[in-house]
């Protein structure tokens, strides 16, 4: 009977890997073979893995609780957050601005933690859709396309600024209470440098400043002299090696229908929701010439399901994983329907300038 509980209690925390396991194991006997793993997909695992160590070794130095003590500080909390995360995903993508600034939000003394992480998945799905290097989508598409920078700013400037305006106003609406606990004078150690360190050399890797393979240091470092740091979220890193092998075969199984595909848009926004919109930026790039219909449909897929976005699962993880949370089940609801919501205000809103100002076809 133990057993038989503790397989159900792991079942339920850490279903998104049991749920990509399966479908990897379902889609693989679908189509009668294993999934092809690209050089890049095996690039974004390492990174990420050194991103979590860094991090990792930056929150257990107190610099990220000192961090937020600051913003702690003085009001608009929820503002301030909403508008560092949109702004930091510009640069450095929407999945390093959350592995930083959500365990920077868990570590504040306030109430409607919840909520502010939805918020900050929203608002670094939609910042880091502005530019070519927020995402790995929009990286892909800018070179794959050969698209003028100013150009591909200009036509999907109208899905970031309304939600930015949008999630201005909805941070505005969140009313945070700070908890009633002393204030503590908070050290931070000497690894923060060194972790600081370590985190930029991740970040020159990422933009290919320094080759992928010199971020190796931050495992040797943590190897050597910090070994906490290594306690990542390894069932997190499995679930993107299986879902990376669940998008390869579903090229396979839906190559032939979507060769012919009149509506690029829908269909990659929606494909996002199930596979993740990185892959289905390369799925449907393949079979059509029309970028502007690609790019709002796989930056408007980031928001809905889970798996729209890898970001969303950052955030998610990160929040329901933390010792301190105790709400999973309203959060999971709540972080849903707000995606969804945005989904379809980013739906609608590509209608609407649909042939207008910006020529955005279908």
């Amino acid at each position: 009977m133990k057993a038989q509980a503790s397989f159900i209690d792991f079942v339920l925390k850490e279903w998104l890997i049991v749920a990509s396991g399966a479908g990897l194991v379902l889609t693989s006997v679908y189509i009668k073979r294993l999934p092809a793993y690209s050089s890049d997909e095996m690039q974004v695992l390492f990174l990420l893995f050194v991103l979590f160590v860094a991090v990792n070794g930056l929150r257990e130095s107190g610099v990220i609780l000192k961090v937020a003590q600051i913003i702690e500080n003085g009001k608009l909390i929820p503002l301030k957050l909403v508008v560092i995360t949109f702004f930091l995903s510009m640069l450095v993508t929407n999945d390093i601005s959350l592995i930083v600034i959500v365990p920077l939000t868990l570590s504040l003394d306030v109430t409607r933690k919840g909520m502010l992480v939805i918020l900050e998945a929203l608002a670094a799905n939609a910042g880091s859709a502005l530019t070519p290097i927020g995402n790995p989508q929009n990286l892909f598409i800018y070179w794959f396309y050969n698209i003028p920078p100013w150009r591909f700013i200009k036509t999907i400037a109208p899905l970031s600024l309304v939600f930015l305006v949008l999630l201005i106003i909805a941070s505005l609406s969140i009313r945070t209470q700070r908890k009633l606990q002393e204030s503590k004078t908070l050290k931070v150690n000497k690894n923060a440098y060194i972790y600081g360190a370590l985190l930029a050399v991740v970040l020159l890797a990422v933009f290919h400043v320094l080759p992928i393979l010199s971020a190796i240091v931050v495992i040797l470092f943590a190897l050597i002299f910090d070994r906490k740091s290594l306690k990542v979220d390894y069932a997190l890193l499995f679930s993107f090696l299986f879902f990376f092998g669940i998008a390869d075969n579903l090229k396979v199984i839906l190559a032939s229908e979507v060769a012919h595909s009149g509506h690029i848009f829908l269909f990659s926004a929606m494909a996002s929701q199930v596979m993740s919109n990185v892959p289905a930026a390369l799925l449907f790039a393949n079979f059509t010439p029309k970028w502007q219909a690609l790019l709002w449909g796989v930056n408007a897929g980031g928001f809905g399901s889970l798996f729209g976005s890898l970001a969303n699962l950052i955030a998610y993880k990160i929040y329901v994983t933390d010792k301190g949370i105790h709400d999973p089940a309203r959060f999971t609801v709540t972080f849903l329907a707000m995606g969804y919501i945005a989904l379809f205000v980013s739906i609608g809103l590509y209608f609407l300038l649909y042939s207008a100002a910006f020529g955005i076809t279908s």
